[in-house]
């Protein structure tokens, strides 16, 4: 295996875009210590974004308005780790993975229970896998994807889907349409370990959805286990929740494990006009007026 040559001016670039949790389902938990899950999966246009290029030598840079929360230390980002688990599978396979340029426009809030992390390292392994020119089997990404964590291999599929196990069990959804929504985030972090050990029960009904309801009434009929515990943990996720129902939300629950919670609206201009009024309100918060990909379409698209 060999890459094909690159021209010094090249440019790749791969968005990152944020994961909703439209509903999580705790089903049980793994000798291992590892949480069962059923995962209603969405994706948002919204999203970090991701430059690659040649260089002489590795170089990582980030900008926009969440790059100061990653901090200094790059020993942990899954960016740079999503690079080099790549370029040892290249590696292996005899071909080559010369230095490279990174530029992170970081522009998703952090631990946030929408997969900015996650979604980054799936974007990295896009990007040079386009940049380096070099095919690995499907199989083999996917197991990079996995070790990196349990939501890269979500966010490799950047589509809705269902998820199981503990991530890594996707079936892709088809006709799940595009929802017009408010992303809503207080800026305060919560323990994701913190909340699954306040769960009283780690042994729940199944994710369940009907083809023959609506996504609302499919929505509705479903839970994220984990919201109760983290309102209890940071009461502002009750607070931002009121005020998109407020905002005449159709529908509002926190995604993932939090403190970001998502409000439906019935129109990207319904939703904007939200956004507007929430940022007047509490402009030291995160909200963001967005749109998912409708199934069958890719959100990591360039």
């Amino acid at each position: 295996m060999a890459a094909a040559s690159m021209r010094d001016d090249v440019i790749v670039i791969e968005k990152a875009p944020a994961k909703i949790n439209l509903a999580l389902h705790v089903t049980g938990q793994r000798s291992d210590g590892y949480h069962l899950l059923d995962m209603l999966v969405t994706f948002t246009r919204h999203a970090d974004r991701l430059e690659f290029m040649p260089a002489e030598m590795d170089e990582f840079v980030m900008s926009g308005r969440f790059a100061g929360a990653l901090g200094d230390s790059l020993y942990d980002n899954l960016v740079l780790k999503a690079r080099e688990f790549l370029r040892e599978a290249i590696t292996r396979e005899g071909g080559s993975a010369p230095a490279v340029r990174i530029h992170l426009h970081k522009s998703l809030p952090i631990a946030a229970g929408i997969g900015g992390g996650s979604a980054d390292a799936a974007a990295t392994l896009r990007g040079l896998m386009r940049l380096w020119n070099v095919p690995l089997p499907r199989v083999t990404i996917e197991a990079i994807a996995l070790r990196l964590g349990a939501d890269v291999p979500m966010c490799l599929a950047s589509r809705p889907l269902i998820a199981h196990g503990i991530g890594e069990q996707i079936t892709p959804l088809d006709d799940m349409p595009a929802f017009a929504m408010v992303l809503a985030n207080p800026l305060k972090g919560v323990s994701t370990p913190e909340i699954f050990r306040g769960l009283t029960n780690k042994i729940n009904p199944p994710l369940d959805v009907n083809p023959h309801s609506t996504w609302l009434d499919t929505l509705g009929s479903t839970r994220n286990d984990l919201e109760p515990v983290a309102r209890g943990l940071l009461p502002e996720i009750a607070e931002i929740s009121a005020m998109l129902n407020d905002q005449g939300a159709s529908f509002v629950r926190m995604s993932g494990s939090g403190a970001t919670c998502y409000g439906i609206f019935d129109t990207l201009t319904a939703a904007e006009e939200a956004a507007t009024a929430l940022r007047s309100e509490r402009p030291d918060w995160y909200f963001e007026a967005t749109e998912t990909t409708a199934g069958g379409r890719d959100a990591g698209t360039r």
